[in-house]
């Protein structure tokens, strides 16, 4: 029998795109400080690269969460 504490799996992947979401927003914040200021740019392209894997991620979990169902 399921507890009342344990998370079916679209509820885990809820979550996790959550997560996923806020990393990407703190990242995209995290971006947009660093060229107001002068960072370097190879650090510049490895948060930008990062932000695209979390976009990836993203879309991973939605496509899970949200079939694309053809009618």
């Amino acid at each position: 029998m399921n507890a009342p504490s344990e998370m079916n799996h679209d509820e885990v992947l809820k979550v996790r795109l959550e997560v996923l979401k806020r990393e990407h927003r703190d990242l995209d914040e995290a971006i947009a400080a660093l060229q107001r200021g002068t960072a370097d740019q190879f650090t510049l392209q490895r948060l930008k690269r990062q932000k695209l894997h979390l976009k990836d991620q993203i879309a991973r979990v939605e496509d899970e969460l949200y079939p694309d169902i053809i009618a």
